[in-house]
């Protein structure tokens, strides 16, 4: 079955161009030209992907991506816009976007960044090897649900922190990096930095670590980047 991309654009030729151009490649494709319709569509009737506009009537891309992401809903968000300053683009990611291509784009790279998307969201809906859930450390992870279960109560997880959790556990012992990091989970190594994933593992080590400052589960290979053990060493 091919891929359902909405496409979310109040200017009407560009829909239709973005819709032929798709739709060729053989995705399946729908469109809604406002904010408004947009939210209620991708919560009723969730795509495989969105192709957002920032500047629409309605409600602005950034809120139709909160209003959507407030929702628990996970569907991947491809922002397409004429802003682009870092500022903007670092509000599109924080507000739940997956990727933020600016206008004018070439053809072929937005069909770059569509196939990219699906890939990493194929990648993340396989399960690792260890099955849907997994444990460690007194924790249970549902990456499923994007639920965890500590010693200290439930846990929701965003996507990003699934998704880093879940490439270190199917590469459990190995030293991951940074660089690495951010191209099976955002696509790309410039944008967002590498302190994005920084603070992505303070966060995992705050849920999942009995003493986050002494961390055992999630280490940091200072220079290269992290490491995840299942079952530490024990210390004497």
């Amino acid at each position: 079955m091919s891929s359902r991309i909405l496409i979310v654009e109040d200017e009407d030729h560009i829909a239709r161009g973005l819709k032929i151009n798709l739709e060729a490649e053989g995705y399946a494709t729908d469109h809604v030209g406002d904010g408004t319709s947009a939210i209620d569509r991708i919560l009723e009737d969730p795509p495989d992907l969105v192709l957002l506009d920032v500047m629409l009537p309605g409600a602005s891309g950034f809120e139709v991506a909160e209003r959507v992401r407030g929702s628990g809903s996970h569907v991947p968000i491809l922002f397409l816009t004429a802003r682009d300053r870092e500022d903007d683009k670092l509000q599109g990611l924080e507000a739940g976007g997956d990727d933020y291509l600016t206008k004018p784009f070439s053809l072929r790279e937005l069909l770059g960044r569509v196939r990219a998307i699906l890939r990493r969201q194929g990648w993340y809906e396989t399960p690792p090897k260890q099955g849907a859930t997994y444990s460690f450390g007194g924790n249970t992870i549902d990456f499923s649900a994007y639920r965890a279960e500590t010693p200290r109560g439930s846990v929701v997880l965003t996507q990003k922190e699934c998704m880093l959790l879940k490439l270190l556990v199917e590469r459990e012992g190995e030293v991951v990096d940074r660089e690495a990091i951010l191209d099976t989970i955002w696509g790309y190594d410039r944008f967002p930095t590498s302190r994005t994933v920084d603070n992505l593992i303070l966060n995992l080590r705050r849920y999942f670590e009995e003493n986050p400052k002494r961390p055992r589960h999630l280490l940091t290979q200072y220079g290269a980047g992290y490491r995840f053990i299942r079952t530490p060493e024990s210390t004497p």
